[in-house]
């Protein structure tokens, strides 16, 4: 019933996580917890699981402190982990307003880390393989989570879509989580 799109780090096992024996979800890990529309890879694994495991639920989750995270907005090359990462660089000059509440500080991280699962589960609303789905009346929710490798909790960021028309709203509403934790600064 799971699909968990996760990053490549050994400390978020979700299996483990989730309380799940092997077998109960289904896995893709990558640098960063990254969907991106050009990713055959990451888009057969969806694919595979919605038409044919038929999955409930898709959940994007980051961690924080994550390294994939920090290299992108790193100043210093790190090789072709780069390009990769470009994904990642592009959604912090888009929400750099909002990150400037924290910038500076160890927050600023965390907050690119919820953005960044926010991004890509909102990049998973958008494939042609949940929109398909969707179309065709299956039950379909995508969730956007984020680790504590400090406290192994598991934090929802207010992102859970199961339906076309619920997208924008549900990203808009996301968003605006994230910032009202800026104006309790």
């Amino acid at each position: 019933e799971y699909l968990w799109i996760g990053c490549s780090d050994s400390r978020v096992p979700a299996n483990e996580i989730m309380g799940m024996l092997p077998g109960d979800v289904f896995v893709h890990r990558n640098v960063s917890n990254l969907v991106i529309h050009t990713d055959m890879n990451c888009l057969s694994v969806i694919q595979y699981a919605v038409t044919v495991l038929k999955v409930k639920h898709i959940m994007v989750v980051g961690h924080y402190g994550c390294g994939g995270v920090r290299a992108a907005i790193e100043s210093k090359p790190h090789g072709l982990i780069d390009n990769w990462l470009r994904n990642i660089r592009s959604i912090d000059m888009s929400h750099r307003e909002l990150l400037s509440a924290w910038k500076g500080s160890d927050q600023y991280l965390d907050r690119l880390c919820e953005l960044n699962v926010i991004e890509q589960a909102y990049n998973v609303c958008n494939t042609t393989i949940t929109q398909d789905a969707w179309e065709k009346g299956q039950e379909l929710t995508i969730h956007a989570w984020v680790y504590g490798l400090d406290n192994g909790l598991i934090q929802d960021l207010n992102f859970c879509i199961s339906a076309q028309d619920s997208i924008e709203a549900g990203y808009v509403e996301a968003i605006e989580s994230i910032n009202q934790l800026s104006q309790k600064r």
